[in-house]
């Protein structure tokens, strides 16, 4: 019954969100090769803005949290991604370094050009 769940929601938070954005692509005539790159470089940015911001919760990966061994509550911050770790001199520092940092905003800025280059190519055939 567990596995039905986890498919259930898997399907519900993935699958249809990727098919309606696909055809609400095609319905614009967005071509198929940046619609493709869209959808790939926007669930990465999910994905690695859901991993930067939960990081450092213990809750959520006990063994393998760099706050573990640290007295001191985490932290997160949604947008931009990241997770922090107070020590015990009060101070906040992230866990994350620049490369993942980096993959974020890479990846964020390619979704929002998908859209651009697709305008720019459909106005590009119309002429």
């Amino acid at each position: 019954m567990k596995a039905l769940l986890v498919l259930s929601v898997a399907f519900v938070g993935c699958a249809v969100p990727t098919v309606l954005v696909w055809l609400l692509g095609r319905r614009v005539q967005m071509p198929a090769s940046l619609l493709t790159v869209f959808l790939l470089a926007g669930w990465l940015t999910v994905s690695a803005g859901w991993f930067l911001s939960h990081r450092a919760q213990l809750a959520l990966f006990p063994e393998t949290s760099p706050c573990r061994g640290i007295s001191g509550p985490s932290a997160v911050q949604y947008f931009p991604p990241d997770s922090f770790c107070r020590h015990t001199d009060g101070e906040l520092r992230t866990v994350n370094g620049a490369h993942a940092r980096i993959l974020f905003w890479t990846a964020a800025a390619i979704t929002v050009a998908m859209p651009l280059a697709a305008a720019y190519v459909g106005r590009r055939q119309k002429a």
